[in-house]
C-alpha cells in the first residue's frame, strides 16, 4: 500500500476541534506532513508554518543525543522558543 494514501486515509481527528469548534495549535500538522511527503513544500508551509522549524529542531535533537554537542542544550532551548513563538503566532492568526 502507498504510504501517502495510507496516511491520508488514517488521519487522527482533533479532539480540541471536536470539543470546542476551533483549531488547536497542532491542527494542520498531519496534512502538512502528507504534503511534504508528496513534495508540495510551499503548500506544506501554508498548511502549517512551523513544520520546517520543527523538523530542524527534531533533527538537531537527534544529532545532539548522538554526538552530545557542547552547547546543544542551549541551542535546543533557543529552537524550542522559536517554535513555540511560531506555533502561538500561527494559532492566534488562525482563530482571529
Amino acid at each position: 500500500m502507498d504510504i501517502i494514501k495510507f496516511l491520508e486515509e488514517n488521519m487522527l481527528s482533533c479532539f480540541w476541534k471536536q470539543s470546542f469548534g476551533i483549531d488547536c495549535m497542532g491542527c494542520g500538522m498531519q496534512r502538512s506532513i502528507i504534503l511534504l511527503c508528496k513534495g508540495e513544500f510551499v503548500e506544506a508551509f501554508k498548511m502549517y508554518p512551523p513544520i520546517y522549524t520543527l523538523i530542524i529542531m527534531f533533527a538537531f535533537l537527534g544529532f545532539h543525543l548522538k554526538f552530545d554537542f557542547n552547547k546543544g542544550g542551549k541551542i535546543l532551548i533557543f529552537l524550542f522558543s522559536i517554535n513555540a513563538l511560531i506555533i502561538l503566532t500561527n494559532f492566534i492568526l488562525k482563530i482571529s
